[in-house]
């Protein structure tokens, strides 16, 4: 048993959007054979009474508090800087102070750092490479992500975004080459960050996200919510789940809205578009319509899974796998996705997940299984298999404790 230093850019409970799926179940894996010390922030005044359910779980938990305006006034000095503004944004005296003393205080084995940002705090602890070991989870390559809004959006927004990617590259970069090892959600997330910092490539690895394909199971006595919402017999629910504050989520379903919907119903009037998530933005609710249902947080995402005739992922901003298909897999219904979003998951396109990229190719797709629902119950039943088979989050957080195992535990406090 060792003792790790976790340090999570967001509390990793409860589980209810991406990166807290991931970040929870690393935290739990962790948890299970090692002593942790967790460090982490809560953004969402709702997550702080999740706090001591996490203080349960670890030896000590160190909370900042972030308020999201603060922070991004506080980001925009690092224009002055020629800093990437997502490290300034977590920019803490409070956290680094208690790494510093953590460090110096507890025999700490291994720091584990879920995203790239809470490096930063190791600066100043007195970490050193080649003293304790640091392997970083980057889930994704952020920096790209930012170069992808930059090709999104009109100047001025499109310089900010194109200079924090740069800058966000070269803070990864820098991240990674003092880490033992550096883990990204799939192999695509991984060749990319290789070949844009090639000297840190013998270190990078794919670690899969997982689902708990128990709790994400059909069960014929969950009672359907579209009732409650005002849907008629002859009414069709689509369905798209996922952090209504997320950009890319914002920009997905304004698109399918925009540029999708309207042609399906065309010859479905009766399809209603269920957008389920916690925080919509105001250009979110303003999509609200007879056929466009804006639900906000629910209690349980899986009775909208379930009862939905089909699920859609129109994501064209999309960086490594989305938790949100692997959920609506498990629940055995079919989903329609962006490619960027297919070609992340180890699945039988056409049989198990449908592949789309135009407007065209969801409202084709999304037609077919609607004119043939036997043909939509093998794809959701084959998706469901699949996950099963292939993504418990049990087969993969092995994959990380292999090589957390392997490494050379030396205490930076004898």
């Amino acid at each position: 048993m060792s003792n790790v230093l976790l340090l999570v850019h967001r509390l990793p409970y409860p589980p209810n959007k991406g990166d807290k799926v991931r970040s929870y179940h690393l935290l739990k894996h962790l948890v299970a054979q090692h002593r942790v010390f967790l460090g982490t922030f809560v953004d969402d005044p709702d997550d702080e009474r999740h706090v001591d359910t996490v203080r349960e779980m670890c030896v000590d938990v160190h909370v900042e508090k972030l308020v999201p305006r603060m922070a991004r006034l506080r980001s925009l000095t690092g224009l002055l800087q020629q800093q990437a503004l997502s490290v300034r944004y977590y920019q803490s005296a409070g956290m680094q102070g208690w790494v510093k003393k953590t460090w110096a205080e507890q025999k700490i084995d291994v720091a584990v750092v879920f995203s790239s940002v809470m490096a930063q705090f190791l600066d100043d602890a007195g970490y050193t490479e080649g003293a304790s070991p640091m392997v970083v989870d980057f889930v994704d390559v952020d920096s790209f992500k930012w170069t992808q809004y930059a090709d999104q959006h009109a100047w001025p927004l499109s310089w900010l975004y194109r200079r924090e990617g740069q800058r966000l590259l070269g803070y990864e970069r820098a991240v990674a080459a003092r880490s033992q090892r550096s883990f990204f959600v799939t192999e695509n997330e991984a060749s990319l960050f290789r070949r844009c910092a090639p000297e840190c490539a013998p270190s990078v690895q794919a670690l899969s996200n997982g689902v708990d394909s128990d709790y994400f199971s059909p069960d014929p006595s969950r009672p359907s919510p579209f009732a409650q919402d005002g849907a008629r017999p002859e009414d069709i629910p689509l369905v798209f789940t996922g952090a209504m504050d997320y950009w890319p989520n914002i920009d997905a379903v304004t698109w399918f809205v925009r540029d999708i919907l309207p042609a399906l119903r065309a010859d479905w009037p009766g399809l209603r578009f269920f957008i389920v998530g916690r925080s919509p933005t105001p250009a979110v609710q303003a999509l609200a319509s007879p056929s466009v249902v804006v639900t906000g947080t629910v209690l349980d995402v899986r009775p909208y899974l379930q009862h939905a005739v089909v699920v859609v992922a129109p994501l064209r901003v999309a960086r490594g796998l989305q938790n949100k298909i692997l959920e609506a897999m498990s629940m055995a219904r079919p989903v329609v996705a962006s490619r960027s979003c297919v070609d992340a998951i180890d699945a039988r396109v056409g049989d198990e997940l449908i592949s789309a990229t135009t407007s065209a190719d969801f409202v084709g797709a999304i037609d077919d299984l609607l004119r043939m629902p036997a043909r939509a119950a093998a794809v959701g039943h084959a998706a469901r298999q699949r996950v099963v088979a292939g993504y418990s989050w049990r087969a993969h957080m092995q994959g990380f404790d292999r090589y957390l195992n392997a490494l050379p535990i030396v205490s930076a406090n004898p």
